[in-house]
């Protein structure tokens, strides 16, 4: 074998690429260290920290990552117990939040404990389902038309050709079907089992497509055509639903709205009015509440799902009401893909944070889901009831947010 020193002139003069590294070593740990250790030749910098992890990278190599030269560290913090109501989902969760802003969790775990001695969360499922929209190109307008009147005439062939590559997809629906000019935009729409289901959809479609060129001629531009919409902030989704559609809400007495959060119900309404239903009209935002970003974003790195769909959860809508006195509280996301197996959640760190949940495996993706909602809905809770009482800038001070 090439020795450790060779390897790393060889990826200076470009004689061999980083992911070739393997080629010419005795092990996948012994690659990863050549890797690293080039990296520091090349950028003056020391990457000993980079360097410590428990991670299995032979089996994370598999389909996780590529040219690995360790792995970051960000710290997770706990916030419970959160009563939670739901379908799925039933009694007192711990739930763990990777994150380096100082007060999130903190403000988290006010909220779980506000929600909890108010009775728990109610959550519900609203809908389930995961999309790819590819783009095809016709000669005019009249074929593209011909085209969706087939799409729509021919749904079971599809549906038998999709589903003829997973066990666990089902093909719900083709709709909407989109013209813009001569292109044409089918978003197929599936059921995805415990999975995520972004890979499953994507080759299930491509199966479909390949049945439609064949019986149609048509020519496809791109398996995406950004109608899915994926990754990307988009009213289709905030009305239609992609992933898990969740609403949690609570009613909280008015009494415990002025001892866990020192404000009042009408005070917290009058907020959420000003805030998440005037001010996000007047900037054009997609997202009509303060924060949900914060919470998707912290459960989605502790428990390996993929973070670019942060930007699909932090999409919703917050509405609070004084209620006969008390505070009726809610929190609905219409799009939060998840999954519980596969993907990122089979890292060895990413499972033990499920696993605090009992949400690792299969079966228990809607428990995981309802967890997530009533967990946006403590952190959003909280912070409206900060920015009621006037508190946001003293809780970040005296937690140490720079």
């Amino acid at each position: 074998m090439v020795n450790e020193n060779e390897i790393i002139n060889k990826l200076a003069s470009g004689e061999i690429k980083l992911h070739e590294i393997e080629k010419y070593t005795q092990s996948i740990p012994e690659a990863v260290e050549i890797r690293r250790k080039f990296m520091e030749t090349i950028s003056a910098s020391r990457l000993d920290n980079v360097s410590h992890f428990s991670l299995d990278m032979e089996e994370a190599m598999k389909k996780n990552i590529e040219n690995p030269i360790g792995a970051i560290q960000i710290p997770v913090g706990i916030a419970g117990p959160l009563k939670i109501n739901g379908e799925h989902a039933e009694g007192k969760y711990y739930v763990p939040l990777a994150t380096s802003e100082g007060a999130l969790v903190a403000s988290v775990n006010r909220g779980c404990s506000t929600i909890t001695q108010s009775g728990g969360a109610n959550v519900r499922i609203i809908d389930d389902k995961m999309t790819r929209a590819p783009v095809i190109k016709a000669e005019s307008v009249m074929e593209a038309m011909e085209l969706k009147k087939w799409i729509e005439n021919h749904f079971n062939e599809l549906k038998e050709a999709a589903e003829s590559t997973t066990s666990h997809g089902k093909l719900l629906k083709i709709d909407p079907v989109v013209i813009v000019g001569r292109y044409l935009y089918p978003r197929f729409v599936y059921s995805t089992g415990d999975s995520m289901g972004m890979n499953m959809v994507t080759i299930a479609t491509e199966s479909a497509l390949s049945l439609l060129s064949k019986e149609t001629g048509a020519h496809v531009i791109a398996l995406s055509g950004n109608v899915c919409v994926d990754k990307k902030p988009a009213a289709l989704n905030l009305i239609e639903g992609r992933g898990k559609t969740l609403v949690a809400e609570i009613v909280i007495p008015k009494e415990i709205v002025h001892k866990k959060l020192k404000t009042t119900p009408e005070a917290i309404e009058e907020v959420n009015m000003a805030k998440n239903f005037v001010g996000s009209a007047i900037s054009g935002s997609l997202g009509f509440n303060a924060q949900y970003a914060n919470m998707i974003g912290a459960i989605f790195l502790a428990t390996g799902q993929d973070e670019a769909h942060i930007v699909e959860g932090s999409l919703g809508i917050t509405t609070a009401e004084d209620k006969n006195g008390d505070l009726y509280f809610s929190v609905t996301l219409p799009d939060v893909p998840l999954a519980t197996f596969g993907g990122g959640t089979r890292l060895e760190t990413a499972k033990e944070c499920l696993e605090i949940m009992d949400a690792y495996g299969s079966g228990k993706v809607h428990k995981f889901a309802e967890i997530v909602a009533a967990t946006v809905l403590a952190g959003e809770l909280s912070l409206l009831g900060a920015l009621a009482a006037g508190h946001l800038a003293r809780a970040h001070r005296d937690l140490g947010r720079g």
